[in-house]
């Protein structure tokens, strides 16, 4: 069973790709592509500016950066009411920056895409960091901040917290923690991101769309091969189901959920013999 051509993977993959857009814009295309086909990108770019401009008109000439990100951080989350979403956390619409530009809700990831791009506007270069399980922000090495919860300072002991809530005291601190990520990784991790509220939201054929999408740009991530394989059986497509599950522990023999694959792998071809 050939799997067909996916005119949005193809479109998704050209933007991706294109150094002539931004990540802002990039998102946005996201947005248009998966879920608001008739969303109008300059509308929210220009949202974004207006937001941007009268933080620049609320401050002075200083140029601290201290001083920047506590104007920045009172600008966004006080006056105007940004905040990440505890309450929804896993709802799809989470993941599109149009929805938390409308909102004022979203993700780490989400709201620190926002965050470093208002900061723009008051000359703060900040990067957004590929912390795991959850996106931080930094200006440098000594001031990582989290716009998740109003941008606040965090220490070693708060990013130590930070991956102990998410992986249960199974991950030890690293600094490469703490490295900047670029578009193409922020987008994956979006993409993935969003697969897995769909996923919880049992929405399989976006979700799915969603894998096909970070498998244009990572054809061997084992993880999403594995998911395609499931996806594709949860679809009733048992042939590609049973193509990437396999492929998955040819190329991860030792995988920890192995025993659950194998059994997958044998309940679907059951089902084909019957």
């Amino acid at each position: 069973m050939d799997e067909k051509f996916d005119p949005f993977v193809a479109e998704w993959v050209s933007f991706v790709k294109n150094p002539n857009f931004n990540l802002v814009e990039k998102c946005l295309k996201f947005s248009q592509i998966l879920e608001y086909p008739d969303l109008n990108v300059d509308e929210y770019i220009n949202e974004i500016s207006r937001i941007g401009m009268s933080l620049k008109e609320s401050i002075n000439d200083v140029k601290n950066p201290t001083y920047l990100i506590s104007m920045l951080n009172e600008h966004l989350f006080e006056n105007l009411g940004f905040s990440g979403d505890d309450d929804d956390y896993y709802n799809p619409k989470n993941n599109f920056l149009n929805e938390v530009i409308d909102k004022k809700v979203g993700l780490p990831i989400t709201i620190s895409i926002f965050y470093t791009e208002v900061a723009k506007f008051i000359g703060l270069k900040l990067k957004i960091i590929g912390f795991p399980g959850h996106i931080l922000v930094k200006y440098n090495e000594e001031m990582i901040l989290d716009p998740f919860y109003d941008g606040r300072l965090l220490d070693i002991d708060d990013l130590e917290e930070i991956l102990d809530n998410n992986f249960g005291g199974e991950v030890e601190f690293k600094p490469e923690f703490l490295d900047e990520v670029d578009d193409e990784q922020i987008l994956v991790r979006l993409t993935r991101n969003l697969k897995n509220s769909y996923i919880q939201s049992f929405v399989y054929d976006k979700a799915l769309q969603c894998v096909n999408m970070v498998l244009s740009i990572e054809p061997e991530s084992p993880d999403d091969i594995r998911d395609k394989g499931i996806l594709e059986e949860r679809l009733q497509n048992s042939e590609i189901a049973l193509k990437y599950l396999n492929k998955y522990l040819e190329i991860n023999p030792n995988a920890e959920d192995i025993d659950f694959v194998l059994e997958l792998i044998r309940s679907i071809k059951i089902k084909i013999n019957q």
